[in-house]
């Protein structure tokens, strides 16, 4: 006899959204990495720069000598071919969620929260059974072949996609965005190249719009009289991020989730009537049971609590960063800073500025002036390349950032000497100056 929640977590249901949406997903990351190396991305984040900027704690980590980095780039690429065809299937997708995790974790100049998302997808996707049918695998292979899984592969999507969508509305709940400032702000440079996007109506409709779409989504995608009504919205709100904002195949990894949404029978009807459709309807418990409740209701507690670290980490994140990566926190913020960088040789007390030119890309630079993440890294790595002359250093920075278009303000201490700092990702860090940022009428909300 099984229980409740066995019969809701372990009922067969037909496979067809899982089997499209793995066709669709090796093909965008196919595009990813084919695209890295096309669009230059490959280049300008990992050939060109002498160094990269990793996640913290992840310094170990450095580009492949050479050319290689488009090779791996171009490996990645036949690998989502493999996926989307379903051939070698755990091995393809194995082979991208490591190197994936390994180009994102070794660089973050270019970081936002879709790259993040994707590593985790990538990983989740290792696990679930999405080559079981439609597959080069099942056709070579005829007794793995299953038209059908466990429902909570259904419900474990959802409730991830609607934590993701939850803290991105929550997230915008601040002064910038809900005055409207920030959207006009991020028209004025991100969307300059569109006319109708200056005009007052279009920032109040972009408030909006984008607070209740991350809040209503979900909710509106799962009850059926709202769901058209919602496909739509997705469209338009997915279609118009990719054509202002380009960025990349995110998008479309978005809109290939609604695939979770549909009757499996309409999907099976309309886009792959070749598959044997399922409706036994049985109830089958896998002797993992245990484990599969355990980890993933472990994985949806970490995905609630992280972005919520930043509440008990001391000042404004918007000012400090801290707690910002990893917590869902989409188009919120522009961060534009200037700043000197001082070295002071210890044994002659000679006080030096830094040519950022001589050590940092462009792209590298703009980050070492605004986000206080990258100077402490910058600030050792100064130290490490003058350790290697037999030098000893220390580091000081005078850094002034602009939030959405403020006036800039003093970022950093400049009297204290970064290389003797030590980096945490859970609490605040004293070099940080204090925020300021609504202490004063802001000249954006005139």
């Amino acid at each position: 006899m099984h229980s409740k929640l066995d019969k809701w977590l372990f009922k067969q249901v037909d496979n067809t959204a899982l089997v499209l949406f793995r066709m669709l997903f090796g093909l965008l990351i196919a595009c990813e990495a084919f695209g890295s190396i096309a669009l230059g991305a490959v280049k300008r984040l990992f050939i060109d720069p002498q160094f990269t900027f990793t996640f913290i704690g992840f310094e170990f980590l450095e580009p492949l000598p050479g050319n290689w980095m488009y090779v791996l780039y171009m490996t990645m690429g036949i690998a989502g071919l493999l996926v989307m065809l379903g051939y070698k299937y755990r091995m393809a997708m194995l082979f991208y969620a490591i190197t994936w995790a390994y180009v994102y974790l070794m660089q973050k100049s270019s970081y936002n929260n879709h790259c993040y998302l994707l590593m985790l997808l990538n990983f989740l996707m290792v696990l679930l059974p999405a080559n079981k049918s439609a597959s080069l695998d099942a056709r070579l292979n005829p007794s793995i072949r299953k038209e059908h899984m466990s429902r909570w592969i259904y419900i474990f999507i959802v409730a991830f996609l609607g934590i993701i969508y939850a803290y991105a509305s929550v997230a915008k709940f601040y002064p910038d965005w809900l005055d409207g400032s920030f959207p006009k702000f991020l028209m004025s440079t991100r969307g300059r190249n569109f006319d109708i996007l200056q005009q007052d109506w279009a920032h109040q409709a972009i408030l909006y719009f984008g607070l209740f779409f991350d809040l209503l989504i979900v909710p509106f995608l799962l009850w059926k009289r709202t769901r058209w009504l919602a496909v739509i919205a997705s469209v338009f709100f997915h279609i118009f991020n990719s054509v202002v904002f380009q960025i990349g195949i995110f998008p479309y990894l978005a809109l290939s989730f609604l695939l979770f949404f549909f009757s499996t029978e309409v999907l099976h009807k309309r886009l792959i009537w070749k598959k044997t459709y399922y409706a036994a309807a049985e109830v089958i418990v896998p002797k993992t049971r245990n484990f599969i409740v355990f980890s993933t209701t472990t994985f949806l507690l970490i995905m609630l609590l992280l972005p919520l670290r930043h509440w008990v980490i001391k000042d404004d994140v918007l000012w400090t960063e801290e707690g910002h990566r990893l917590s869902w926190r989409m188009m919120l913020r522009s961060r534009a800073g200037v700043g000197t960088f001082y070295i002071v040789e210890k044994d002659t007390g000679k006080k030096t500025p830094v040519q950022l030119q001589k050590y940092l890309s462009f792209k590298q630079e703009r980050s070492v002036v605004s986000k206080p993440d990258f100077i402490w890294q910058f600030a050792q790595k100064l130290e490490e390349i003058y350790a290697a002359k037999g030098k000893e250093i220390e580091v000081y920075a005078d850094v002034k950032v602009s939030i959405n278009g403020r006036p800039r303000k003093q970022l950093t201490d400049p009297t204290i000497d970064l290389t003797k700092e030590e980096w945490s990702h859970f609490k605040h860090h004293s070099w940080i100056m204090p925020s300021s940022l609504y202490e004063e009428k802001d000249p954006l909300k005139n």
